[in-house]
């Protein structure tokens, strides 16, 4: 195995959804097809090292976040600017919870959600060649 190739998201609301990650988040349009035999839209956005595939299916059923159930927890983002991401967001009217700092690593991240309410976290990573990566 080389890696995660994508990461695959049903959504309630495909337009918002496909707003949220590609507009608000930031993730290039790859490729959009509607499937007419599922009544579906798949859209692959390019998320750097992986895809993110958004989906729509006729009413799916919901999948509870909390409390924490055994399967994927959240999806992680990295960025090497958590306060101008977190500002980002705020502005945009999505809320932010409080940033920690992971006791092992000592990098900070925070969670938010997306319009499904899916977990999704922003972790504080600095670009490769900066300082703790070797290169500085």
């Amino acid at each position: 195995m080389r890696g995660i190739h994508h990461i695959a998201i049903i959504c309630s609301d495909y337009a918002r959804s496909r707003r949220f990650y590609g507009e608000t988040l930031g993730f290039p349009v790859l490729n959009e097809v509607f499937r007419a035999e599922r009544g579906s839209w798949k859209c692959d956005l390019d998320a750097g090292n992986a895809r993110l595939e958004l989906f729509s299916f006729p009413d799916p059923p919901p999948r509870p976040s909390r409390p924490e159930a055994c399967g994927l927890r959240h999806l992680a983002f990295a960025t090497d600017a958590l306060d101008r991401e977190i500002a980002r967001l705020t502005g945009l009217g999505i809320a932010v919870e409080p940033v920690r700092t992971d006791p092992y690593t000592g990098r900070r991240f925070t969670f938010f959600a997306d319009p499904d309410g899916l977990p999704l976290e922003l972790y504080e990573e600095p670009a490769a060649g900066g300082p703790g990566e070797g290169g500085g």
